[in-house]
């Protein structure tokens, strides 16, 4: 399947800085992620991951490449991404890791949590 054709599920991984987990996932849940939704992203679930301590996922929807592109330059452009969270945000993350794979309808709406954001 050619991805550029079709709906793309993105499974961002983060690796924070030990104790500042609970933070971000504050941060996450209060700011970031309903910024995300105003913004037009659909996010589909957020937290921290189960196997490791320091690890957060964000899992996201996009209709196409280009709408993930699109989306991702008018948020992180913001001013209000520049004034509230690009730097306690940035200053927690260590590094981070993407997977993008085909989205299938079944696949997406199983993953959808309804008490994200």
């Amino acid at each position: 399947m050619n991805t550029t054709d079709g709906r793309l599920l993105e499974i961002r991984m983060f690796r924070v800085r030990p104790g500042t987990r609970e933070e971000f996932d504050r941060i996450s849940r209060e700011g970031t992620v309903p910024m995300m939704r105003r913004y037009g992203f659909t996010v589909l679930a957020c937290g921290p991951q189960l196997d490791e301590d320091d690890g957060y996922y964000l899992v996201r929807v996009f209709d196409s490449a280009q709408q993930r592109l699109d989306l991702s330059q008018r948020l992180y452009a913001s001013q209000e991404w520049i004034d509230n969270y690009e730097q306690p945000v940035m200053a927690m993350i260590v590094d981070y890791r993407n997977a993008l794979l085909p989205a299938y309808g079944a696949i997406v709406a199983g993953l959808a949590d309804p008490t994200v954001g």
